[in-house]
């Protein structure tokens, strides 16, 4: 940042809010299972013996073992949070949150974006200190921003600066070492030190608001970290006032996006659009059954040329412009198919 005392004025501004996710689970009951079952399971020696030299720090207050932590913040004074959804992935988990006066609150998942990295969580209480929502939208390149967040699941409340590198990202890549990696589009890119644990936490720009959720690293490089633009937060938290849940728009089919590579490859008469296309999976299906886009009549092998009149590329994929419709949207598809153009017509309906 370019003010020092500006800084930490926004730290401590903001800070307050910022809390600690704790992922736990509790321990298979092995102490009710006789010794002599374990060999059956072709196990030659005595599980519960591991258990008994877990450190007391990797377990919380119900004896459950710490399997995992990110960072969140509250967006209202009633205990809603704000986190993403790949810290709070597993359902079989429980969670709690540490705030930054060193309270323990159990908390509740109540909702997770089906399409974005975003989550939402809620704690019981009241007058919790909360971060402002800015727009994501109107930041520009160079712009400072501040990351706070529970950096590597154990050092809480870490702070860094740095600017906004890029805008509108679509990027592979991983949250934390050994997890799975996510299709992330639309980021915002910075060069704030973002760290395994640091996911959830806010990204603040210059007047103290939250930009961005932050999501990711990529390994292997320096000064490249990665934020969810918080405008996509937002749609999800009027969702869940509106509706209870989050509701994002679905069309149903599979698809590799073609290029002039893959044309060339494969022979392909057009060097744009989806090609409509099942995985590996065996069973897999290019055209969902029951789905919008099987209502409409799309078939496995069709190519998406345009929607709405707008071509479908690489830059433009066909799953950012179904994001950006709402649910009962009607949508008009330029189709390819054995050669010959026409037209299929989509109603989006609620992805369940």
């Amino acid at each position: 940042m370019a003010n020092k005392s500006q800084t930490v004025e926004l730290v401590k501004k903001t800070l307050p809010a910022v809390v600690s996710i704790v992922i736990a689970k509790n321990l298979p009951k092995l102490e009710q299972m006789p010794f002599d079952l374990f060999p059956f399971f072709g196990l030659p020696f005595d599980p519960r013996e591991l258990y008994k030299n877990i450190p007391p720090e990797m377990l919380d207050e119900h004896g459950r073992v710490k399997v995992g932590g990110g960072s969140g913040f509250f967006i209202s004074k009633d205990g809603l949070i704000l986190t993403n959804k790949h810290v709070v992935a597993d359902p079989r988990a429980d969670y709690s949150v540490v705030t930054n006066d060193g309270k323990k609150l159990h908390a509740k998942v109540v909702a997770r974006d089906p399409i974005n990295d975003v989550a939402m969580l809620k704690v019981e209480g009241k007058s919790f200190p909360t971060i402002e929502m800015g727009d994501s939208s109107g930041l520009d390149l160079g712009e400072d921003v501040i990351a706070i967040g529970n950096a590597l699941g154990q050092f809480q409340n870490t702070v860094s600066t740095g600017v906004v590198s890029g805008l509108s990202r679509n990027i592979s890549a991983q949250a934390g070492m050994g997890e799975m990696t996510e299709q992330l589009r639309g980021v915002i890119q910075t060069d704030a030190a973002i760290n395994p644990g640091n996911s959830g936490g806010p990204l603040i720009n210059a007047d103290g608001e939250a930009v961005g959720i932050n999501a990711a690293v990529v390994f292997g490089a320096q000064n490249i970290g990665f934020a969810i633009p918080i405008n996509a937060a937002k749609k999800a938290m009027a969702d869940i006032k509106k509706y209870g849940r989050i509701r994002a728009p679905f069309f149903g089919v599979r698809y590799t996006i073609i290029d002039p590579v893959m044309q060339k490859r494969y022979s392909l008469p057009v060097d744009y659009g989806a090609l409509v296309i099942p995985e590996s999976t065996p069973g897999d299906f290019g055209v969902i059954p029951h789905s919008p886009a099987d209502k409409a009549g799309i078939l496995e092998r069709d190519i998406i040329l345009e929607v709405d009149g707008a071509k479908v590329t690489r830059e433009k994929p066909l799953q950012d412009t179904i994001q950006q419709h709402e649910i009962g949207d009607k949508l008009r598809m330029k189709l390819l198919r054995k050669g010959k153009e026409m037209i299929a017509t989509c109603v989006l309906e609620e992805m369940k």
